[in-house]
């Protein structure tokens, strides 16, 4: 798997009919920048709305998996996302003049082919992947399905239907390696039964479809006047039946191309999840329903991981550098000195501490009647942190001065008051490279976060000689 983030090098177009709106959509694949993840943009409507790709946001899960935000709906979302998912690419937008992605031929295959025509480009930062912590089980009785998520340093996805059918029987299928997804499970095509071909017209479903982008099983006795209805409901000269029982003589692209469908649509659909995911999925069973639940709820053990990440503070902790030690390291003095100690540190990341008091001299001006600490000095106490886990990275720090060049994405979540204790954490998100280090820092209060920015910060070696 890839441990850095991925974009697309260039735009790319697809076009199409939507497989249950019908309707005729243009959609396009953009680059976006790192830690932009999935969005579609609807270009046809006022204001062109973005809607995120969020297990939160999906509102219908009748025959494919609709997303909507802001008034703005996308349907039939996961054969697109499970392209990504399958190619590892993390950050696309995906610009779409329509209610729906073309169904193209059934499959994830040609937006796989697109992607890849233009070719993957691989970003600074590091993936954040959702790493299993624990066994995660969903179960649904009346329908028999039961999916699991197990840890595992990979992703691998195992699923096995069973549709008491004669034609399709018991079928299992297996990705042990996401590089595979391309060249084994993108072209697997959707499918239906022919029994359910009439309800879901009557559903208004399927306007779209045809037997150029699914697969019709059938799974009981069909009559020569039946044929001639389905060839008048698809404008078409004439239907069979193949000996296999598809209908009109489709040939399987695999022998169990159904089983591999419905892994393809298990990858779009946990892609709602928000992150790349490490961990082994098995399911029994599944459809879009059972994954979006199973999706949502691995969403909130992220959530409830990501809070138990929040570092915490011991007063009686032994720190791995004391006042006087980061005295050394950091050219900072009263009153700019604002890490007060540091009580953990890696090649990773560093956590440090600051006591907020009352006699801070910035109180005597900045809201002395209502004490807070300003937001920026909040900032430069993580940067002064951040600048100790760098100079960490070097032999002899005492030659190298530490200049933060960059600050993104910065957000003041909650007031920092005297008596706040203030613990801080800066994590590199990529490997240091030609003195170069960004890092997410992060400083709460007790388990709340108060604020937040990426930082990037350059190593310089001091000139001995000026």
């Amino acid at each position: 798997m890839y441990t850095k983030q991925h974009t697309i090098k260039a735009p790319v177009t697809v076009e199409g009919v939507g497989i249950h709106t019908g309707a005729i959509s243009k959609m396009v694949f953009l680059p976006a920048e790192e830690n932009h993840g999935y969005k579609f943009q609807r270009v046809d409507i006022e204001g062109q709305p973005i809607v995120d790709c969020d297990v939160d946001n999906v509102v219908d899960v009748s025959r494919g998996t609709t997303i909507e935000q802001d008034g703005a709906r996308v349907n039939t979302v996961e054969h697109v996302l499970a392209a990504l998912v399958g190619l590892q690419i993390d950050n696309v937008l995906i610009q779409i003049d329509g209610p729906e992605p073309p169904i193209m031929e059934g499959s994830s295959i040609k937006f796989v082919e697109a992607l890849m025509e233009v070719g993957i480009e691989e970003q600074s930062m590091l993936r954040n992947f959702f790493e299993v912590p624990e066994g995660v089980f969903y179960k649904e009785d009346d329908r028999k399905v039961e999916i699991a998520a197990l840890p595992l340093n990979d992703y691998r996805l195992t699923v096995m239907v069973d549709y008491n059918s004669p034609v399709l029987g018991s079928q299992h299928a297996a990705l042990n390696n996401i590089e595979d997804f391309a060249s084994e499970i993108a072209s697997s095509r959707t499918f239906c039964f022919l029994h359910e071909v009439e309800a879901l017209r009557k559903a208004n479903l399927i306007k779209g479809g045809n037997f150029n982008n699914a697969i019709v099983v059938v799974d009981q006795v069909v009559n020569q006047e039946t044929l001639d209805e389905l060839a008048e409901l698809f404008e078409l000269p004439s239907v069979e039946v193949a000996e296999e029982g598809i209908l009109n003589n489709v040939e399987l692209r695999h022998p169990n191309e159904p089983a591999r469908h419905k892994l393809l649509d298990m990858v779009g659909d946990l892609a709602l999840v928000g992150r790349p995911i490490k961990g082994q999925i098995l399911a029994a069973r599944p459809g879009h329903a059972a994954n979006v639940a199973f999706a949502r709820k691995l969403k909130s053990l992220m959530l409830k991981s990501a809070r138990k990440n929040v570092p915490t503070f011991d007063p009686q902790q032994q720190a791995v550098y004391d006042i006087n030690q980061i005295e050394e390291l950091l050219p900072h003095r009263y009153p700019f000195r604002l890490v007060d100690k540091i009580t953990e540190i890696t090649d990773k990341y560093v956590i440090g501490v600051k006591n907020v008091t009352i006699n801070e001299e910035f109180f005597m001006g900045h809201f002395p009647s209502n004490p807070v600490m300003p937001g920026v000095l909040q900032i430069e106490a993580m940067g002064q942190t951040g600048g100790i886990l760098v100079l960490n990275s070097v032999d002899n720090p005492s030659n190298y001065w530490t200049y933060f060049v960059g600050v993104e994405e910065c957000k003041f979540r909650k007031m920092v008051v005297p008596g706040d204790t203030l613990v801080i954490k800066c994590e590199l998100l990529m490997p240091i490279r030609r003195g170069i280090a960004k890092m997410k820092g992060q400083a709460f209060v007790g388990d709340k976060l108060v604020t937040e920015a990426i930082m990037t910060a350059s190593l310089v070696k001091k000139d001995n000689n000026a």
